[in-house]
């Protein structure tokens, strides 16, 4: 601890790495509350401690109080998302990461604070990797005494010392209580519910204290409790055990039955997914078993879905979980997988940035005024497609002008706090009056706080109205909160107190389009609770649930769920968890913007021609049709190049030369690369069809016509000049042998150019010939004179001093006609038989 309170003192950055339990979280933010060191009694402005979990949070501020003899909210206070206790006398506030970044975009400054914690870092979140960027820009540009305290048990020190070279570096081992490890794999097809069904029972009756056990995901949770409630019919030494539940979702007064001390002779068998790693001491676990799964989310930019993978953890999580079984006491790690698999695996988890829906972090980047993500320093650079995506949905929430600046509903965005999508919906619910705006109001916070395994959110709103929704209170504090909010814009037509007896649960529908326009969604033809989303994804619901009859939705939430072979009931599909329905005349009637008129002209293989509708679409929903007319010939030379599109470049018609143009093409860009290449990948001519096809496909109106397409001449003018006059000269057809015959050249993609030719005629040559402006040596097939291969070489000269000889010794008996010279390096090259040669 002196060590870390001098170099706080000394340094504006410094790196913590401490084992779980010494006092990171805790002991730490007391020692500088209470300053104990002249090295840090200059700390006299405010302290934020940021955690990545709003649990974390409550609880670690109501600790700190509680050691001061205080209330929360009082030296001591924290802020999260929909709730705070703090105030004037507040000197450290522990608040979640999202309302860190809040704070910096209000107050770049960061005015009366001296130091930032980030704490346990290692979970890597999509806002702490963004609030320390703009810390280190705000540290760098207005406030070089700004502090940095970055610290974990498990960080990644190589790559936080490389984004911060000039940060001190303190490790501290703690104080934890030796554990002891067991390894007990899963078999293979074992379930691992099951299993853990019988391996609690087991180890609770072998061992005092309490257990922690780790799964993937609430559905493993919620299967793992009932079975266990069952046992406790046959199993004497579970009665006096409560099973307590932990996941994010889970309402904070369950949350604090898992977390508190278990009644005097009573212990707890904790469920708890990976939200338990790190910040939270549960009183009396000495007992952990780990299933070395979690559930990860991996967003796809082609669909704006994300995918729901269940997977291995990394080591640095293994070690996470082990260190809650040493914290109190000494302890017990039951790992139900090997240490060879633990070896196997990645050191740290894959960052949150590198595999998310990055919308608001675009907003975030553009409301700083960066307007290339690489103009901040991170740990990790946000990926490019993930960005672009999230400009274009921007864009089409009208958040984002055509120059990718913030417009001005933008701008009254940020004072919601909200998500861009929902921002969006409540104010654009502004234009369709009061109601529809208290709509929206209920339909973030419901959002906000949804119900596990309620897939039609009207339900949750009339539960809500009848006060029977299990987070009632919560949900009336956070719509009052957005509907002050908005009455603070002073732009809304909803100036009354907002009443959630009043909401009109048919209005849903409409606000959910304005929020997601790409996942109205159009029930497949016969087929219940199949959909087919706005952007051209399929995603499905329960046949049984009663919105998958429902002819038109608004998929809220899709998820693209992994089949894995740890759970019985997982599958392979788009499932979609939260929706409502709608009518398609409230989006002509309210949302007609959403609507385009499109002619689509299309290749229909059963019918063999084209047909040409005129469409109102959303997105890849098609409202109505109408027959058309035949079109104009850019429209079908666009259908056609979809037909090619969809079929490959193998519906063209290639032959011998062509083939071996685009065979050139692709070698000579591998040659010579330094040349002006166009694109010539598979992938990148389809792309390109309309630049280097469509000029060549003009009359051609059937698929059999293709046929009639000249695709050499359309190469070459693809090519352009000078290359399409260069290549002949560089990479040609034929080569001009010794004998004045002319030989083709064979080229192969990836490959060497290969002449076939009769050994007779490369008689006299010393070595292989060069293209490609000499970077290339032909590879040389020397037949017989039946033309059956002999030899292979690139090395003329070494074959002639060479093998050749034994070549020489066999050839002349089976074919005496012809010329077999001892020295075929000097020797005339022919094409003609002895005979015909002597004369």
């Amino acid at each position: 601890m002196p060590a870390l309170l001098q170099a706080i003192g000394s340094s504006e950055q410094v790196i913590l790495k401490a084992a779980p339990g010494a006092g990171k979280s805790t002991h730490l933010p007391l020692c500088l509350l209470q300053q104990q060191v002249g090295d840090v009694a200059h700390l006299s402005g405010k302290i934020i401690m940021m955690e990545p979990r709003r649990l974390a949070a409550r609880n670690i501020a109501h600790y700190l109080a509680k050691q001061l003899g205080e209330s929360v909210g009082e030296t001591v206070g924290y802020r999260i998302k929909g709730d705070s206790k703090v105030s004037a006398k507040t000197r450290l506030e522990i608040v979640t990461e999202g309302v860190m970044t809040k704070m910096i975009q209000s107050d770049p400054e960061l005015s009366g604070i001296d130091l930032i914690i980030f704490d346990e870092f290692h979970e890597r979140s999509i806002h702490a990797d963004t609030a320390l960027a703009f810390g280190l820009e705000v540290q760098q540009a207005l406030r070089d005494d700004l502090k940095i305290l970055v610290m974990s048990a498990t960080l990644d020190q190589q790559a936080l010392c490389t984004l911060l070279p000039d940060a001190q570096y303190i490790e501290s081992q703690g104080r934890g209580y030796p554990i002891e490890y067991h390894y007990s794999p899963l078999k293979p097809n074992e379930y691992l519910v099951p299993r853990l069904a019988q391996l609690i029972p087991r180890w609770m009756a072998q061992q005092s204290g309490s257990m922690l056990v780790f799964l993937p995901g609430v559905g493993d949770i919620v299967r793992l409790q009932q079975a266990l409630v069952q046992q406790k019919q046959h199993h004497a030494n579970l009665n006096n055990i409560d099973i307590c539940p932990l996941y994010g979702q889970l309402d904070h007064q369950a949350q604090q039955m898992a977390i508190q001390p278990s009644m005097t002779g009573r212990r707890k068998i904790c469920l708890a997914t990976n939200i338990a790693e790190t910040s939270l001491t549960i009183e009396g676990i000495r007992m952990v078993i780990d299933s070395g799964l979690e559930r990860s989310a991996k967003f796809d930019p082609k669909t704006g879905i994300t995918k729901l993978d269940q997977h291995m953890i990394a080591q640095s999580s293994a070690e996470q979980r082990a260190g809650r079984a040493g914290r109190l006491e000494a302890g017990i790690c039951i790992r139900l997988y090997s240490q060879e698999m633990l070896q196997q695996q990645v050191k740290v988890p894959l960052p949150e940035i590198l595999r998310s829906d990055l919308t608001s972090l675009q907003m975030e980047l553009i409301q700083w005024g960066a307007l290339q993500a690489d103009e901040l320093m991170w740990l990790d650079n946000p990926p490019q497609s993930n960005l672009s995506q999230a400009k274009d949905l921007l864009q089409t929430l009208g958040l984002l002008d055509v120059n990718g600046q913030l417009t001005s509903m933008a701008k009254l965005s940020q004072g919601l706090g909200v998500e861009p999508r929902l921002a969006a919906m409540i104010l654009k619910a502004q234009a369709l009056g009061a109601k529809t705006v208290s709509a929206a109001i209920a339909l973030v916070a419901l959002l906000e706080e949804p119900e596990k395994s309620v897939l039609d959110i009207s339900h949750s709103l009339h539960r809500w109205q009848q006060k029977s929704h299990p987070k009632t209170a919560r949900l009336n504090q956070r719509s009052q909160q957005l509907a002050n909010k908005i009455k603070q814009l002073n732009i809304s037509a909803f100036n009354s107190q907002f009443s959630v007896s009043s909401v009109d649960a048919g209005l849903f529908g409409v606000c959910a389009a304005i929020a997601f326009p790409d996942r109205i969604a159009m029930q497949r033809a016969g087929s219940l609770g199949e959909y087919i989303l706005a952007n051209g994804h399929g995603a499905s619901m329960p046949e049984h649930d009663g919105l998958a009859a429902e002819a038109m939705i608004v998929a809220i939430d899709v998820m693209r769920t992994v089949a894995n072979k740890f759970s019985p009931a997982s599958a392979v599909n788009s499932q979609i968890f939260t929706a409502v329905s709608i009518d398609v005349r409230e989006i002509q009637n309210e949302l007609p913007h959403l609507i385009q008129a499109k002619t689509q002209v299309q290749w229909d293989d059963s019918k063999g021609k084209i047909i040409a509708e005129q469409q109102q679409r959303i997105g890849q929903l098609v409202l109505e049709r109408r027959r058309l007319p035949k079109p104009e010939p850019e429209l079908i030379t666009s259908a056609l190049l979809d037909y090619i599109r969809r079929k490959g470049l193998s519906a063209l018609p290639w032959n011998d030369s062509s083939n071996n143009l685009l065979h050139r093409m692709r070698n000579g860009r591998d040659w010579l690369p330094n040349e002006a290449w166009p694109l010539l990948d598979d992938s990148d001519l389809l792309a390109q069809l309309e630049h280097w096809l469509a000029p060549y496909m003009l009359n051609i109106e059937t698929v059999a016509q293709l046929k009639k397409v000249n695709l050499t001449q359309a190469l070459l003018a693809y090519l352009a000049w000078p290359l399409n006059k260069s290549i002949d000269e560089w990479l040609p057809t034929h080569y001009t042998l010794p004998t004045g015959n002319r030989k083709a050249i064979r080229y192969q993609d990836k490959s060497q150019p290969v002449l076939s030719v009769r050994m007779q005629e490369m008689f006299g040559e010393s070595d292989s010939p060069l293209i490609a402006q000499g970077q290339k040596k032909l590879v040389l097939e020397l037949l017989s004179p039946a033309q059956r291969p002999l030899q292979i070489t690139q090395d003329l000269a070494g074959f002639w001093q060479g093998s050749y000889k034994e070549v020489q010794r066999e050839m002349k008996g089976r074919y005496p006609k012809h010329v077999w010279p001892d020295n075929p390096a000097t020797h005339e090259a022919t094409a003609k038989t002895k005979r015909n040669f002597n004369k």
